[in-house]
Formats: structure tokens, C-alpha cells, sequence
């Protein structure tokens, strides 16, 4: 191992593929490091999931030198990908690390960020796992970042120091991401949400005002159990009151169970040296296969656009990429199979400008992120929308009732356009 930082970079040549730890444990010194080295380099591919901090390798310079690829686009990357200076790859999260063990596909570096060796000469990856373990496994060459900051997690987080080429140490705190007031709006959509998930149920829940106000509803609920890609402050909250304890999961009984976890620093110390925390690979975490086993599993995600049959927009508005598919797919039909699953997509039924966001058809170009044969319940501050086995013009008129009111007379009547036999009313 070295210490000087383009020493390890220097192994980079042209036309490699890297892989990039994300989220909490981007390694922000590697990330700048590597578009330096990139600028005497041509066609160098960097592939990740959505990443924290200041994103210097798509600077507009750098075209030709370095490709960022990326499987779920966050804000710092929007503009980048819209203005073609960084590229999107939609594919569900469990099948990352299947796209990592092509045989086609060489990767040449891994870039990480992880904790010091304990006294047994093992690192932590902290609060981010994703597919970090399979590009580690796949890559010519390791190259660290390691920081005291990193919380030391179990599960399947460790990898002996001896796996690690190429090292430099910072001390740089993690991304502090704080929770976001809750309107009323979200408070109601939270209430209904809620009061769809039984006790001992297992959940899954992303990062955002919805999972949060969905959790803040929580605290009369008992025995709940986490089995989800991403966990942040609010199971953190659950966890301590006693809330979650997963005694009646079927699989990874009394842990919350987590690729990622992405928070305060609060949330990171909790996940430190805390055996009641598992962190897991992606293809763990996402696998329908094994999603499927938890009783009452309850899937909650969110959309950009629902239209008027149950299709669901997530990942773009319109053409505009500004997320991914992520792992909507794998949890919604995971969810829909496990014995008393419910699926459910919450959105507020309007925009911040006001816009519709239960609409007639989907913008152009939006790509489904999740087909209408899948989705269970849809959630706004206006109820629930029990979709599963109905026929569309039942669909229709479910959706209607929980679009904002000022909207239901123009979707009753594209209903009446565009679904035949539908004879909804309107009020």
C-alpha cells in the first residue's frame, strides 16, 4: 500500500472500468484524484450508484477522457446526465452485481472508502455495501480510502486489509444529511399509509419526507422488522422506542437489514459496532427471492407521475432523468409475493408548482418504472387506492377519488375518453 494519493492513481490507464463505492461512503479524494489523472487519459469508464459530494469528474473538460455512468442519477448528477456530460443506465439494483461478473465486462479499479483495521486486520465498508464487495471481488486492483469517520458495521460489511492495494487516510466526517420539516400534506399521506401496516409487519423504505412522515406514524405499531435498501434516521428513531425489533421476521430474525443507510451523524453512530444492524450486498438486500420470505412485507415507495391505470414514473419526468429505477421493482414484487404483502406508492397528488401528479397518461418519453399489473395500493393525502385485481375503469375511478379535487373533473373526463365502458361519476 502507498500513501500518495496519484501514486495510486497512476495504475489507471486508458479505456479502464472502475467502480465507485456510493451514497454515505463516496470517497470524495478518490473521486477528485481520478478526474485529475483522468485528464492525461482518453475513454476511462466510471460506473456507481448515487453518489454524495461535489461530483468533479463530470466536468465538461473532461469529455472523452472520463465517462460517469451511473445507475441511479441524485441531485448533483441531474444536469450532468440531462446535458449529456454523464450517462444513466437503468437497471434494477439486484442485478448490479450481475452486470459487474459479465465476462464481457473487465473492471479494471474499485474505489472505496472504509474504516480502519480492527486489531484482526479487517475493514469496515460502513454504511454502504451495495454491489461494493462484487466490484471488489472483480477489480485488478483496490484502492482505499480510509477514515476514522467510517462506522465500523457488520453483516457482510468487513474485508481483510490485505484485500486493499492501494490506501490513503483522511479524517473527513461523513455526509450529514438532516430530515426535512413535514408538511401537512406529508403528515396525511403518512397517516394513510400507515395505518396499512400491521404489527410484525417487515418493511422496506427509501430516504425523504414520505419515509419519514410514514415512520413519525409509527410509534404505536409493535414488532415491526426492516428488511430494505436504504434505512436512515427515522429506523434509527423506531429502533430505540422499541418500535422495530424484527422477532417475527422469517429470515435475519432481531436485525434490521440495509445495503445502505444514509443520515445524520447520529444514524452513523448507530450503526456503529451494532450487532442489531446487518448490512448486505445488494443482490441480498433486492432479491425478490429472498424479499419474498418476510411475512407482511410492505413495500412504501414513491413516483413522479401515476396515470389514471396504475402506471408508475420514477425515475424521469418526461425525458429529464432525475433518479433511477433503483429498487422500486425488486421490492414491489417481493412485497406482492410474501404471505400478506402489500405494496404500496405514495406521492403527494400535486407538485411544489402545482401540477398534477395523477394524470391521464404519463409525460412523453417517461419511462414505467413500475407497470400497472404490479402496483398494489397508491397513496396520496387524499386516501388509498386499492388497485390489485381490479379492471381499468375501476382503477380509474379509485385513482380519481385521491387526486387533488381540483384535477378529478378533467380526469373523469379523459377516463371517459380513453377507457372503454367506463361509467365513473364525477364529485
Amino acid at each position: 500500500m502507498v500513501s500518495d494519493i496519484m501514486e495510486a492513481m497512476a495504475v489507471i490507464r486508458s479505456g479502464d472500468q472502475i467502480y465507485c463505492q456510493g451514497m454515505a461512503s463516496t470517497p470524495t479524494r478518490l473521486l477528485a484524484a481520478l478526474a485529475e489523472r483522468a485528464r492525461q487519459l482518453t475513454d476511462v469508464r466510471l460506473y456507481h450508484l448515487h453518489m454524495e459530494g461535489p461530483m468533479p469528474q463530470v466536468a465538461p473538460e473532461l469529455a472523452g477522457h472520463l465517462k460517469d455512468i451511473s445507475f441511479f442519477v441524485g441531485k448533483n448528477l441531474r444536469q450532468a446526465v440531462n446535458e449529456g456530460r454523464a450517462y444513466y443506465l437503468p437497471l434494477f439494483l439486484s442485478d448490479i452485481p450481475w452486470f459487474l461478473t459479465r465476462p464481457d465486462f473487465h473492471l479494471k479499479a474499485a474505489l472505496i472508502h472504509v474504516s480502519p483495521p480492527d486489531h484482526h486486520g479487517f475493514v469496515s465498508l460502513g454504511p454502504t455495501i451495495d454491489a461494493t464487495l462484487t466490484a471488489i471481488q472483480q477489480a485488478e486492483v483496490v484502492i482505499a480510502q480510509i477514515n476514522p469517520h467510517v462506522p465500523r458495521t457488520l453483516g457482510w460489511a468487513h474485508l481483510p486489509v490485505s484485500a486493499i492495494d492501494y490506501a490513503i487516510t483522511v479524517d473527513d466526517p461523513l455526509p450529514d444529511i438532516r430530515p426535512e420539516p413535514l408538511t401537512d400534506i406529508d403528515r396525511r399521506i403518512g397517516f394513510y399509509v400507515a395505518s396499512l401496516i400491521e404489527d410484525r409487519a417487515t418493511l422496506q423504505l427509501g430516504i425523504g419526507k414520505i419515509p419519514d412522515a410514514v415512520l413519525a406514524q409509527l410509534t404505536h405499531h409493535q414488532d415491526l422488522g426492516i428488511h430494505s435498501e436504504m434505512i436512515a434516521d427515522g429506523v434509527k428513531k423506531l429502533a430505540e422506542a422499541g418500535v422495530i425489533t424484527g422477532r417475527y421476521k422469517a429470515l435475519d430474525v432481531g436485525q434490521i437489514v440495509s445495503t445502505f443507510a444514509l443520515g445524520s451523524q447520529e444514524l452513523y453512530a448507530f450503526l456503529d459496532d451494532n450487532p442489531s444492524v446487518a448490512m448486505r450486498p445488494v443482490d441480498y438486500t433486492n432479491s425478490t427471492a429472498i424479499i419474498r420470505q418476510q411475512p407482511r412485507m410492505t413495500s412504501i415507495n414513491s413516483a413522479v407521475e401515476v396515470d389514471i391505470t396504475g402506471q408508475v414514473a420514477a425515475e424521469s419526468v418526461g425525458s429529464r432523468i432525475i433518479s433511477g429505477v433503483g429498487g422500486q421493482m425488486d421490492f414491489v414484487r417481493g412485497a406482492s409475493l410474501a404471505p400478506h404483502g402489500k405494496s404500496i406508492i405514495a406521492l403527494p397528488s400535486r407538485t411544489a408548482r402545482g401540477e398534477a401528479r395523477i394524470v391521464p397518461t404519463l409525460k412523453p418519453a417517461a419511462g414505467v418504472t413500475t407497470t400497472r399489473n404490479h402496483v398494489q395500493y397508491v397513496v396520496t393525502e387524499y386516501g388509498i387506492a386499492g388497485l390489485h385485481g381490479k379492471t381499468l375503469d375501476e382503477r380509474a375511478e379509485a385513482l380519481i377519488r385521491i387526486a387533488h379535487p381540483d384535477d378529478r373533473d378533467r380526469l373523469w373526463q379523459a377516463a371517459r375518453d380513453m377507457i372503454p365502458g367506463f361509467r365513473g361519476m364525477s364529485g
